[in-house]
């Protein structure tokens, strides 16, 4: 099965936030009401050089995945 690259997710036990979860390498979770990044993989430092470059587009993909989404609900 074929996952997108990029879902919404909430939980009522944070009322405040929302997230966009990445599900591809790297994967993690943004949190798009306060910018905090969780990240569901373990680097070492060879990587961290490597996720540096990759981090902001990957970022900058998931806030633009987000404003479409809630674009297509007004």
């Amino acid at each position: 099965m074929e996952l997108p690259k990029f879902l919404i997710a909430d939980t009522s036990e944070l009322e405040d936030a929302i997230f966009v979860v990445h599900t591809e390498y790297p994967r993690f979770i943004l949190n798009v009401s306060n910018d905090e990044v969780f990240w569901m993989e373990d680097f070492d430092q060879e990587d961290e050089a490597a996720l540096k470059e990759e981090a902001e587009p990957l970022m900058e993909a998931a806030f633009a995945f987000f404003d479409k989404e809630m674009d297509t609900l007004e």
